[in-house]
């Protein structure tokens, strides 16, 4: 990890400085990302000049969080690596950047830490959140995965992470740090080198294990800086962004970066809850800001918190009183929400809003339902409580196992007109259109069986049968037209040859050579 014995000061730091430490003698060796330096000196000596994270920023001390992480690291350096090199540039020459994760970060760092320490990791990987999602439960990638550790679904679901409707602990700061360090500790114990066991935790573990077979094959090494040139951009650059932030959180003063300060104690506790309540009046007991409730709070999906045995809310310390204390004065339903089972592929939102004394607006919106979508049985929805429903709060099982599944909202079935052909009889077309022989008698006031060529009728027929209906129509009269162009195509060239042959006959002097049109070009008669 890099040292320094001296300190600069931010506001003359410069690139060359940054190359010094880096070991680098001259700039051309790497990209270094634009940023402005002017301005952000500018901002160091007037804060007030823009909202600077910067501005509320304090110098560490050896009580605080970031000591005692410096204090376990325990993961070798990554040496002899350029990316390593351009990573620090990266993140040390972007200090708002790295105010605002720590800033984030700051919720959760003690509780990361104390968990490493328990079970003996190295504490730098307290700082990987600061690659995965910058310290944001909430982030939501490309590949589905979601929260501070960053899980995609079927990995979250092999450590035990659950995903339903209600909520998603793969964001929730308890339960995706333990199964975090569970996963993390499985690399370990597989590939016994950290810097692998982080590769994998990017890449998989499968593929650090190809890897490795691939570079015994070849006869080179398999640690992380030999291994590298198997692996993808992401992965290659993901063990040295880490190593960047550690060089940077190990030495802060030699990069120009001052740390927010982080208390070495608790910033939540946790509060078991087994009754239903809204989230917002979880935040209102606590008087706590809803955006620090939800960022303690992330796992939760719907604006109702589901009371089980195991539900748990996070709080401060001195909001956590104040919950206690308000909940025990507060003498209305905790909850405005319960849950609803659609059972019949046919009920309709209209008809759920209308049994549950609201809109189908309300509906849509609470459970994130798109316009021209319907629910499939078996979908569970968040609706507003009843009288008959006021004292029921939504049991484990049914929030456990909560789906919701939509479909496009399309007519059941279609109106189409129909003329009756020579051949067809009442038989043929309730067969063809999927419907019964007394629906059509119904559709079109028909006392008896028999049809009359080019009689009209009304039928309703399945929508899917009648799509298919008008797709074979359309495809018939597709061929008809090719047939007819076909043939047209053809004619010219045999009107004009007879035309020529007709006017040589009648003696008139025909030219020495003609040109006729035909459907390949031109035929020249000499």
């Amino acid at each position: 990890m890099p040292t320094s014995d001296f300190k600069v000061p931010y506001k003359t730091i410069s690139a060359a400085v940054l190359l010094s430490f880096a070991g680098l003698s001259h700039a051309s060796d790497l990209s270094l990302p634009p940023y402005n330096w002017v301005q952000d000196a500018a901002l160091q000596d007037n804060p007030s000049l823009a909202n600077d994270p910067l501005s509320e920023f304090v110098v560490t001390s050896d009580a605080d969080v970031w000591a005692r992480i410096r204090k376990g690291f325990a993961i070798p350096d990554l040496t002899d690596n350029q990316l390593v090199i351009n990573q620090t540039i990266w993140y040390s020459s972007r200090p708002d950047y790295i105010g605002r994760t720590t800033k984030r970060a700051s919720l959760y760092l003690y509780h990361v830490v104390e968990e490493l320490e328990k079970r003996g990791m190295p504490t730098e990987l307290a700082l990987l959140p600061f690659i995965e999602s910058a310290f944001n439960p909430q982030a939501y990638s490309t590949a589905k995965a979601a929260g501070m550790w960053q899980f995609i679904p079927s990995t979250g679901r092999d450590f035990n992470l659950k995903q339903n409707m209600f909520k998603d602990e793969r964001r929730s700061v308890l339960a995706s740090t333990d199964a975090a360090l569970t996963y993390l500790q499985k690399l370990y114990g597989m590939f016994g080198d950290w810097q692998l066991a982080l590769a994998a935790y990017n890449w998989g573990e499968g593929s650090v294990q190809r890897a490795i077979k691939k570079a015994e094959a070849a006869g080179v090494g398999t640690d992380f800086n030999s291994l590298s040139a198997y692996m993808p951009a992401e992965t290659r650059n993901y063990v040295p962004k880490l190593q960047a932030v550690k060089n940077i959180i190990a030495s802060p003063d030699a990069y120009g970066i001052t740390l927010l300060k982080v208390d070495n104690q608790p910033y939540f506790v946790s509060i078991a809850k087994t009754r239903d309540i809204d989230v917002k009046l979880a935040a209102q007991l606590a008087e706590l800001p809803m955006d620090e409730f939800k960022a303690l709070n992330p796992q939760f999906n719907r604006p109702v918190i589901t009371g089980s045995s195991n539900t748990q809310i996070l709080l401060p310390q001195s909001n956590a009183e104040k919950f206690k204390a308000n909940l025990a004065k507060w003498s209305h339903a905790l909850s405005s929400w319960t849950a609803h089972k659609v059972t019949n592929a046919r009920e309709r939102i209209e008809t759920i809003a209308a049994k549950f004394h609201t809109t189908p607006q309300v509906i849509r919106e609470v459970n994130n339902i798109p316009p021209k979508m319907l629910l499939k049985a078996g979908s569970t929805v968040l609706v507003p409580r009843t009288d008959e429903s006021a004292q029921k709060d939504i049991t484990q099982e049914v929030a456990d196992n909560a789906t919701l599944a939509m479909t496009p909202d399309v007519p059941d079935t279609k109106r189409i007109n129909v003329v009756v052909k020579k051949k067809d009889t009442i038989n043929t077309l309730a067969s063809r259109y999927k419907v019964s022989i007394a629906q059509i008698k119904s559709w079109n006031n028909l006392s008896h069986d028999k049809l009359a060529s080019g009689q009209k009728l009304e039928l309703h027929v399945p929508y899917k049968a009648a799509v298919a209906s008008n797709n074979k129509s359309k495809a018939t009269t597709t061929k008809a037209v090719a047939k007819s162009t076909k043939q047209a195509s053809r004619a010219p060239a045999k009107s004009n040859k007879a035309k020529t042959t007709v006017a040589s006959k009648s003696g008139n002097k025909a030219p020495a050579k003609i040109s006729v049109a035909s459907a390949s070009g031109k035929i020249n008669l000499k």
